[in-house]
């Protein structure tokens, strides 16, 4: 390769690589959520966070009503759904698109134990002690207010009720560590009582006291 040619390409890499790390540090303190263009990102295989962690994590029984918060497009809304059998879910999520991308893949798989709602985290639309179990998977560190958030899913738990947070650093600007998390959540009256999974890809669980 030509000397001059190398040269460009060193520099165009090494612009882009700075590029991808301002965006990242620019969008770690500016929290949001991932937007509806970008919705392939979550949508792939999400290493160690599986489904059948969750699942074990959870301990969802039927009959349970369920508050997903920020599905997504669905990643784990069908399993829950089924796993609740004649229970209910609720899903809520501030982006209309990543809500109704959801609801098609519900109604698709013939889901009636599943309803969408668009209400932001921190002024959840829901009564006190209306929910057994909440969650949010990689999603708590795109609000921009999570105390604010744990505050309001501690008011929406039933008493022993539970909270499942998701976190995965790879690729997230937005990685929560498990040690910062437990605090937070403490602060807002939700104690950890156990997590599964690696120091950097993680479900942790957190209980509302009777």
């Amino acid at each position: 390769m030509p000397a001059d040619r190398h040269g460009w390409l060193t520099a165009s890499l090494a612009v882009g690589a700075a590029a991808a790390v301002g965006a990242s540090l620019w969008w770690r303190k500016h929290p949001s959520p991932c937007p509806y263009g970008l919705r392939l990102w979550v949508q792939v295989p999400h290493p160690v966070i599986t489904r059948s962690r969750l699942k074990g994590v959870l301990e969802p029984r039927p009959g349970e009503r369920i508050l997903e918060i920020g599905p997504g497009t669905g990643y784990y809304t069908l399993d829950l759904a089924e796993w609740i059998a004649d229970g209910e879910l609720e899903i809520l999520d501030i982006q209309p698109e990543m809500l109704e991308h959801t609801m098609r893949k519900v109604r698709s798989r013939g889901l009636t134990n599943v309803s969408g709602n668009q209400a932001d985290a921190t002024a959840l639309p829901h009564a006190d002690g209306s929910f057994d179990a909440a969650l949010m998977v990689t999603v708590f560190g795109e609000i921009p207010d999570g105390d604010a958030a744990l505050r309001e899913v501690h008011r929406v738990l039933k008493p022993r009720g539970r909270l499942i947070i998701g976190e995965v650093a790879l690729g997230d600007p937005h990685f929560s560590r498990l040690s910062s998390l437990r605090e937070r959540a403490r602060a807002a009256g939700l104690a950890l009582d156990g997590h599964s999974g690696v120091p950097l890809a993680y479900f942790a669980r957190f209980t509302k006291p009777a």
